[in-house]
């Protein structure tokens, strides 16, 4: 596929591992149940890359680590150019020259999500600082021009087993996904700040889908959003391709974040189901 890879700007963003945060003592699910449990930021030791979606006992609990930078604007870059697949390093601490990857970014709370193998996550503290190698915005498919690409290193990019034929893309998904079920995110301005989520209220509805199977670092497929220019562009006939990147979450009109990285006002992107449809199969 003809990409302007060698012409995508590879550049340096840094942040530091992120202190979980609380705002108030309880979460109201939507059934009006109040639980006290974790949530976002912080180190995860036993959540990471190929989980369940719905393992923890917590909400919108992020994978392995929860990095950000302290200065707002900063964060801004950080998440911005951060993409999917990006190498990591560690600057500072225990973990020192250890190297991870990029696997999703947190839209709300502004976190770029790392996965380190769980010896480094044992090393690692909170403000141990991280350097990321931010590559992929700015990645065009060049015979493609109607498909908009976001939030994906492009080596990793080349290694996703996509047919192409008859003009379209066939790109291997875990699950397809409603449009009607996107919520909490949508009507975002930029799709490269984050995600937004699947609404899993409906417990029934999403086990009759199949996106009760779904773990962290899934492709899916989103019917009928178009997420060119922003989150949520419901376009009859668009098709959007995401990454699962943080937990289920109890909040009314919230789930399993998902990250845009192909988006497309017509159909010119075809969802193939493949159970092996997770970056982790793709990366180092």
């Amino acid at each position: 596929m003809k990409t302007n890879r060698d012409r995508v700007v590879k550049i340096s963003v840094s942040g530091e591992v992120a202190h979980p945060i609380t705002r108030a003592p309880f979460r109201l699910a939507i059934d009006g149940t109040p639980w006290l449990f974790p949530g976002t930021g912080g180190i995860t030791y036993n959540f990471t890359l190929g989980d369940s979606a719905y393992k923890m006992a917590g909400d919108h609990v992020e994978p392995d680590v929860s990095t950000k930078n302290p200065n707002d604007s900063m964060n801004a870059a950080y998440v911005k150019y951060s993409c999917i697949g990006n190498e990591a390093i560690v600057l500072t601490g225990k973990a020192k020259d250890a190297t991870g990857y990029v696997i999703g970014k947190h839209g709300g709370i502004n976190h770029v999500l790392i996965h380190f193998n769980q010896e480094v996550k044992e090393s690692l503290a909170i403000g141990d600082k991280i350097q990321v190698k931010g590559w992929g915005n700015g990645l065009v498919l060049e015979d493609y021009p109607e498909v908009r690409a976001y939030n994906i290193d492009p080596a990793l990019f080349e290694k996703i087993s996509i047919e192409e034929k008859d003009g379209k893309l066939f790109f291997p998904v875990k699950a397809v996904v409603p449009g009607y079920l996107m919520g909490s995110g949508a009507g975002s301005g930029n799709p490269a700040g984050g995600d937004y989520d699947i609404i899993t209220n409906d417990k029934a509805l999403i086990g009759k889908l199949g996106l009760d199977k779904l773990c962290i670092g899934d492709f899916v497929a989103i019917e009928n959003h178009n997420d060119s220019f922003g989150l949520g562009g419901y376009v009859e006939g668009a098709v959007t391709i995401g990454v699962v990147v943080h937990g289920d979450c109890i909040i009314t009109g919230h789930g399993p974040g998902v990250t845009v990285i192909l988006t497309s006002r017509k159909d010119f992107i075809i969802p193939i189901i493949n159970e092996k449809a997770n970056i982790s199969n793709y990366l180092k």
